[in-house]
């Protein structure tokens, strides 16, 4: 009975493993959304400042979730938490949780402030699900022209442009230089696109391969920050982050080094990364924090001068604090101008596409027009 048993388990065990194995590509292209995780910190949140301790707050969660994916993930860090993981590594150790989240929690734990990070979190996410919302508002209808406009174009270059060609070459006329680049264009679409694909895979593989390596890191986030208005819009997100994690870990009474390490920690992009890291080091050396600071162009002289001031009164944390608003107000209202620009520079493009098409197609006609009459 026993042989029996164990052979039925064995054979069970091993279906389980093919199963498993059929459902890790399903997985792999599953994720947790901003949305979502705007969900789970505010209702976490409500929770917790209701009493409700972190075991009894997940199962509600996971009841509340039609996600089976999402039920998955609550019930793993619920299980965690039970065994006697603190939050902070019960999320760390799952891959849908970034650097900034884990780490604000484990801020939240250590100065017993967690229902205020949740709330940051929360209002993290709901600012970057609105950024997201207004560059799809203003992007895809221009996309959309854009996407019709080379439609036409190609329409036009294969079934068009090739008739009036013909006509010419019957007259003995050769096509105006313009509509003849448009026509080899047109020939060669279909290397051009082969070429274009391989470009874009090259750069996603390298992307891949290099993306841990500091000197990419230092190069592309360097380029991103020299970018016309975006770079600037990037530099204002991630200093509003630092200030908002700085100022939270001073309100807590946390030692100046041991803020500016956790605060490093959780940052990932490059730049602020390293001047941090520097910063931390000069102090040590026995420079004030301004000055330090000075060192990094990365940081605004608003940011330093505040800094110096609340040094000397000792009131670091609420200057940080108001220093997260202000930056966060700033990032709102250039996102906010993103699409008062970009409009312009999308109808301008456009309007550039449409009217070199047009003369490209008509050139030939009025050309043609001249020869008939001669």
């Amino acid at each position: 009975m026993k042989i029996g048993t164990t052979a039925h388990t064995v054979r069970q065990q091993k279906k389980k493993k093919v199963f498993e194995g059929f459902n890790m590509p399903i997985s792999f292209f599953k994720r947790f959304s901003d949305k979502q995780k705007e969900d789970f910190y505010r209702e976490f949140s409500t929770l917790i400042k209701s009493g409700v301790d972190f075991n009894q707050a997940l199962e509600i969660l996971t009841s509340q979730q039609k996600s089976d994916f999402i039920k998955t993930i609550y019930k793993a860090i619920n299980t965690d938490v039970v065994r006697g993981k603190s939050l902070y590594q019960a999320i760390k150790d799952h891959k849908y949780f970034s650097p900034y989240e884990y780490h604000s929690i484990k801020i939240g734990e250590d100065t017993r402030r967690l229902p205020d990070i949740f709330d940051e979190l929360k209002t993290f996410f709901s600012r970057k699900i609105k950024m997201k919302r207004q560059i799809v508002s203003v992007l895809a209808y221009p996309i959309f022209v854009l996407i019709i406009t080379f439609a036409v174009l190609y329409f036009m270059l294969n079934f068009v442009v090739p008739m009036f060609a013909s006509v010419f070459q019957q007259f003995g006329k050769d096509l105006p230089e313009i509509t003849q680049f448009v026509v080899n264009v047109s020939n060669n679409f279909n290397v051009i696109l082969v070429v274009a694909l391989g470009v874009v895979l090259s750069i996603f593989v390298g992307h891949k391969l290099l993306k841990d390596t500091i000197k990419y890191k230092s190069i592309t986030s360097n380029m991103l920050l020299k970018l016309p208005y975006f770079g600037s819009l990037v530099k204002k997100i991630y200093l509003a982050r630092f200030c908002q994690s700085f100022g939270l870990l001073l309100s807590a009474k946390t030692p100046l080094i041991d803020a500016i390490e956790l605060t490093e920690k959780m940052i990932s992009f490059y730049p602020l990364k390293n001047a941090l890291s520097l910063t931390r080091k000069d102090i040590l050396k026995g420079e004030t924090f301004a000055d330090s600071l000075k060192k990094h162009a990365f940081f605004t002289p608003k940011l330093i001068s505040l800094t110096a001031i609340g040094e000397q009164i000792n009131e670091l944390g609420p200057m940080y604090d108001g220093l997260a608003n202000q930056y966060n107000e700033e990032v709102e209202h250039s996102t906010k101008m993103i699409g008062t620009i970009l409009e312009p520079i999308m109808i301008v493009l456009i309007g550039g596409i449409v009217g070199f098409i047009m003369i490209a197609m008509y050139s030939p006609i009025f050309n043609l027009s001249k020869v008939i009459q001669n």
